[in-house]
């Protein structure tokens, strides 16, 4: 088979008609006798640099029929004669990567036969931090503002450069000096944006990231409410990310401290005389309990005026005078106060318990452990969890035992988690794949298989394809965040968005793997420039589409695998894996 493999090979490159292009790329196969790939990418180098190749391209002419059959044998034949890496792993393990983390790549694969499953598990179910992290990509997050300046100092320089408009003395000036603070608002939350992405295509400790974006979904703040165009990245920080895998009591807390909740659901406002009920509802219908959970209206009445005083001090200079912290509790931003003149001292009943008059800051941290000891918590937090990571419809069985170790461990997430991933209905075959991709599961695995390995320079492709499909990260308007199931994403018009943005992922690795701020640089100056260097860096970073196949083989129908023997070209074979439903689903 490989000298009849080389024989086409032949016919193909004695089409140019150039003997020294001829020549150097048939060495340069021979040396790579396995992997097509290799003399795939020394074309594009030729056709882009050469021009004697450019010269001889309109006499390269040769059947579709060929073309079909040629590409057929270099590149599909020799999988079939090489031992797969991945012949001793199972579908079930495939299928498990695939459901706790955002998608499968080489080195995850490598990681979990490293560690088997239960030492796999065992460390993921564990916060990590940054410690997952290439170091290329640790410094490129430590390099932004957001890494460097928590939200209170950003609202410190906003307040400067307002103070400028205040005092400027033309329209234009003004003019100016509002879009320089326009343009500093949408450079933090590109950042912060830029960071999510980052760590969740890159970071070893996948579980972790996958559960900032649940977490975050869950306790949803909306970008351009007030002033959290600035504070939603420390809320992510410091509010969200420490906690994903702690006890939820904590993550609660720290939700509840921290401005950017408090400004979105409008708790800042919340006063004796001026009670507002917005946080209050959100609470125990979003956040806690669920709807229909026994709750009253007079529950959540009370529980408004408990957390009358729970607000913000903005002015980035620390609690206000005669204002204080929750005791035992560390907030989660320096902005948070609260105010015992605004609170209401009345006796108050919740959930069928006295809180008696003269109350103060206890009865807050009171309340919320009331709610996260609820039966009705439990029960709501472990159906979605498991919504989130087993089915649209996930069976009683595992949701009541989720339950009972919620309840038992005071709220333990990470043990929560536990009981679902050794659960029998986790490890049932029923299952496999029945999740629907959302639109960021979409993008970041698609972005995993494609280039998980060298982390990427721009990363502001990958934000704008999230944005397409219509699931912006923290601009969603409402509490109840983006929906989880099928149904919430699943139409023809995202099927096709989705496979014009595999096939912009393919040849967009030069945009990628080009420096972020190289880029912005030479756009200004010389867009010529700028093409030239991301020909270069696509050509020094091709996709492994052997390693791409080699890994998803197992898990591909008999009726996909048939389509993508028919393409034609390395692109096409990648746009349409990206789109099959094995890949649609997870």
């Amino acid at each position: 088979m490989s000298s009849f493999v080389h024989s086409d090979l032949e016919t193909l490159f004695l089409a140019i008609d150039d003997k020294e292009i001829m020549k150097e790329l048939l060495a340069k196969y021979k040396l790579f006798e396995s992997s097509f790939v290799q003399a795939w990418e020394l074309q594009s180098r030729l056709r882009l640099n050469n021009k004697a190749w450019q010269s001889k391209l309109p006499s390269f002419s040769i059947s579709t029929r060929m073309r079909k059959y040629i590409f057929t044998a270099l590149f599909c034949m020799p999988l079939l004669t090489q031992a797969a890496s991945i012949n001793d792993t199972n579908k079930s393990e495939l299928f498990f990567l695939n459901r706790i983390t955002y998608g499968l790549n080489a080195d995850g694969l490598a990681q979990f036969k490293k560690n088997g499953y239960d030492g796999y598990l065992k460390n993921q179910l564990v916060f990590h931090g940054d410690d997952g992290l290439p170091v290329s990509v640790r410094q490129q997050i430590a390099a932004m503002d957001i890494s460097k300046i928590d939200g209170a100092g950003l609202l410190t320089i906003r307040h400067l450069m307002e103070q400028k408009l205040k005092d400027a003395n033309t329209s234009d000036e003004r003019n100016k000096i509002q879009q320089d603070i326009n343009k500093r608002d949408q450079f933090i939350m590109q950042q912060a944006a830029e960071r999510r992405v980052l760590r969740a295509i890159y970071s070893t400790n996948q579980l972790q990231e996958m559960l900032t974006w649940f977490w975050f979904n869950h306790f949803n703040v909306f970008q351009y409410k007030g002033s959290n165009s600035l504070l939603l990245a420390d809320y992510e920080e410091h509010a969200i990310r420490p906690h994903v895998l702690g006890k939820f009591r904590d993550l609660l807390l720290a939700t509840l401290t921290h401005p950017a909740m408090l400004i979105y659901l409008d708790n800042a406002q919340n006063s004796v005389g001026a009670v507002n009920e917005n946080y209050a509802r959100e609470i125990m219908e979003l956040h806690t309990m669920g709807v229909g959970s026994g709750y009253t209206q007079a529950d959540v009445e009370n529980l408004a005026r408990i957390l009358t005083g729970v607000g913000v001090d903005l002015s980035g200079n620390g609690c206000l005078v005669g204002t204080s912290q929750l005791a035992n509790v560390t907030a989660s931003s320096s902005l948070f106060c609260f105010n015992p003149k605004r609170h209401d001292q009345h006796t108050k009943l919740f959930l069928g318990q006295n809180f008696p008059a003269g109350g103060n800051a206890d009865d807050v941290v009171h309340a919320v452990d009331m709610l996260t000891r609820q039966p009705a918590t439990a029960h709501f937090i472990s159906h979605k969890l498991a919504l989130y990571f087993l089915d649209d419809n996930p069976p009683a069985s595992v949701v009541d035992k989720m339950a009972h170790t919620f309840s038992k461990t005071d709220g333990d997430i990470a043990k929560t988690l536990n009981t679902l991933f050794h659960s029998v209905e986790f490890s049932s075959g029923q299952y496999f794949g029945s999740k629907y991709k959302d639109p960021v599961q979409y993008v970041l695995s698609s972005m995993r298989l494609l280039y998980g390995g060298e982390p990427i320079q721009d990363v502001r492709p990958v934000v704008n394809w999230i944005n397409q499909l219509g699931e912006p990260l923290y601009t969603h308007l409402t509490p109840e965040g983006y929906g989880i199931c099928k149904q919430d994403s699943l139409s023809a018009d995202q099927m096709a968005k989705r496979f014009e943005i595999a096939r912009a992922m393919f040849w967009n690795a030069g945009t990628l793997y080009t420096n972020e701020q190289l880029a912005i640089s030479l756009d200004a100056t010389d867009k010529k420039q700028l093409q030239t260097v991301r020909n270069e860096a696509r050509i020094a970073h091709p996709v492994d589409t052997f390693g791409i196949y080699d890994l998803m083989r197992p898990l591909l129908s008999s009726q996909t695998s048939q389509i993508l023997r028919q393409t034609l070209t390395m692109d096409e074979w990648n746009s349409l894996l990206l789109s099959s439903p094995e890949f649609m689903y997870r």
